[in-house]
């Protein structure tokens, strides 16, 4: 009992109320040693309070997702201004269709989108159903982009918010490509190709396909590149090479396919083409 009552002291003398580790002095550690038959790494033990962990761990909104637990993939596109970024969440819902934002007053309707193009350098912004195509200006670096690209991303998802503020913004399946009850026969045929065959290898590049129409006096398919492959340098090839020598193949009827700019690439190029023109008077 004596022994007991010894070491039952020492150890008050050792350890203090608030629980924090202090230094033990080596007359105390010998004293208590020499009262007790127990070894000192033992006694160490003993003097050394356990650490105290709260019952509860914090836990997550629904829909919230830790930085610490997001792997962000990158994948090379052949667009080299072009880079594919697969966050393992998804980005829209299945059966919904892609989206593209070209500039700031399109990206009003997303937070997700708002954030990556308010990054310097950053020019436009295509959400497919489990990636997240950014291009950049030609004359920004990547080194200088991926981190508040990654940072960007990972702060939305940590965020809980949705991708789109209002239901009614969220893309559809793509309706062009729907077929119509009115559409000829070589219509539907052009269109299943588009949907089944070329869209889904586009789309592994980081792009998109829209279809415009047929012109059934010349033959000749309109479509629209978006994403990666709207401002690669191997676009044409790609309507050529690819998707024209596919549509003649499988429809005779299909002679051509051109290119068609929406409105914004009309307005971009117009406005290219007067810069061009002020830069060559001045130069004069």
């Amino acid at each position: 009992m004596a022994t007991r009552r010894t070491l039952s002291r020492a150890l008050c003398r050792c350890q203090p109320a608030s629980g924090l580790i202090q230094p033990i002095s080596r007359v105390t550690l010998a004293a208590c040693c020499r009262s007790t038959a127990t070894r000192p790494f033992s006694l160490l033990r003993t003097l050394i309070p356990r650490p105290t962990f709260p019952q509860r761990l914090p836990t997550l909104a629904l829909g919230q997702v830790s930085r610490r637990t997001m792997f962000i993939q990158t994948e090379t596109t052949p667009n080299q201004d072009s880079l594919k970024f697969v966050p393992g969440k998804p980005v829209l819902a299945e059966g919904q269709g892609t989206v593209e934002f070209l500039d700031m007053r399109s990206a009003q309707a997303s937070p997700f989108a708002k954030a990556l193009l308010l990054i310097d350098g950053v020019s436009a912004v295509f959400f497919g159903r489990d990636y997240v195509t950014v291009t950049k200006d030609p004359d920004t670096p990547w080194q200088l982009l991926k981190p508040d690209i990654y940072g960007a991303i990972m702060d939305f998802y940590s965020s809980g918010q949705p991708v789109f503020y209002r239901p009614e913004d969220i893309p559809t399946s793509p309706a062009d490509t729907q077929i119509q009850p009115d559409d000829s026969e070589v219509v539907q045929m052009i269109k299943e190709l588009l949907d089944t065959r070329i869209r889904p290898a586009i789309q592994e590049d980081g792009g998109d396909i829209h279809y415009y129409g047929f012109q059934s006096d010349t033959g000749v398919v309109q479509l629209g590149l978006r994403g990666a492959c709207r401002t690669c340098s191997s676009s044409v090839i790609t309507l050529k090479n690819g998707i024209e020598n596919m549509l003649m193949h499988y429809v005779p009827e299909v002679t051509a396919v051109e290119q068609v700019e929406d409105e914004i690439e009309k307005l971009g190029n117009d406005e290219f083409q007067k810069l061009e023109g002020k830069l060559n008077q001045t130069k004069e």
